[in-house]
């Protein structure tokens, strides 16, 4: 099965600290994220999603596979639909950061005709706009996750 790519990224007008903290909140993902409905934070490194996805129920667990306060954060999925990303979080000055997203899924059917149609990019620059918009608003008041996640290994032992 092929895997599609998306490389996305939006300035915000806050520090990259505060960026992050609103990021690392991970249960606040529905209030800017119009398709997720819920996400709990299982454990330090997992996450169990739920959202609607073209109108359909899903459901899948995210596993962190790194994170480095204020620099970034990676994860793949180790259940449901096939994906993988990092997010990075780039100092611009005091006041301003480059939020860069990148990630890799395996769509299904109707996904790939979404994909074609545009409306995965669409919404995606949606939602980072929406984080944006909650960011400048409301990212003094959050405090994040400072905790570091190192990377895990792969298959051959590397980190």
């Amino acid at each position: 099965m092929k895997t599609n790519y998306i490389d996305r990224a939006i300035e915000v007008n806050v520090p990259a600290s505060t960026a992050y903290n609103v990021w690392t909140r991970f249960e606040l993902f529905p209030v800017f994220m119009e398709d997720v409905e819920e996400v709990e934070q299982l454990d330090e490194r997992r996450l169990r999603w739920k959202a609607k996805v073209l109108g359909k129920d899903e459901e899948w667990v995210c596993e962190i596979t790194e994170q480095i306060p204020d620099k970034r954060i990676a994860w793949q999925s180790t259940d449901g639909p096939s994906h993988a990303g990092v997010v990075t979080f780039h100092r611009l000055d005091d006041r301003h950061t480059r939020i860069m997203l990148q990630m890799g899924y395996r769509p299904d059917a109707m996904q790939k005709v979404a994909d074609a149609l545009g409306l995965f990019t669409r919404r995606i620059d949606k939602d980072l706009a929406q984080f944006k918009e909650y960011a400048e608003k409301h990212g003094d008041d959050i405090d994040g996750w400072r905790g570091e996640i190192p990377s895990l290994p792969d298959a051959k032992g590397r980190r």
